[in-house]
């Protein structure tokens, strides 16, 4: 029973159990949970990091028991790290359009794959911290590269044209 509530939680919901992709179908609950929080208007921003920290705080405690259930480090059953860094990728003072929320999950999923420096140094942590920072990482890379640069090129144009 706990072992299961365990496996629920470090797959946010079970969605990493799946067979083909647990990465990638993981990040989808980042989107679905972005699609939630988009009703909250000017409170997006804090409302995003506070799901992304509590996600944190709850799930890298679970990181060595994930990795002996999963029988190697950053197993592909936890997938609440794909959750924070898809939801740091779309953290910004509004809620994102459809639109950002779609580039936003391939430009995440590309930096999740790719790991460059320093995801893949944060990867080497020991055990929940490991699992969790390289997407934490990847995330706010994927934020900076392309989310924030269209973002802030988006907030001109429409400040210029008002």
């Amino acid at each position: 029973m706990i072992d299961k509530l365990k496996l629920a939680l470090v797959s946010f919901g079970f969605l990493g159990c799946s067979p083909v992709a647990p990465g990638t179908v993981g990040t989808l609950g980042g989107v679905f949970v972005a699609w939630l929080l988009l009703g909250t208007g000017e409170s997006y921003l804090w409302w995003t990091l506070g799901v992304c920290t509590v996600l944190y705080l709850v799930t890298a405690p679970l990181g060595r028991w994930a990795e002996s259930y999963g029988s190697k480090k950053d197993p592909g059953i936890f997938v609440v790290d794909e959750v924070i860094g898809y939801l740091l990728t779309v953290a910004w003072i509004a809620p994102p359009s459809w639109t950002a929320m779609v580039v936003a999950f391939f430009v995440f999923r590309l930096f999740d794959i790719w790991k460059p420096w320093p995801a893949s140094a944060l990867e080497r942590l020991p055990h929940g911290h490991g699992i969790l920072m390289d997407d934490v990482a990847a995330g706010v890379m994927a934020f900076g590269f392309v989310m924030l640069p269209c973002r802030l090129l988006l907030d001109q144009v429409v400040w210029v044209a008002s």
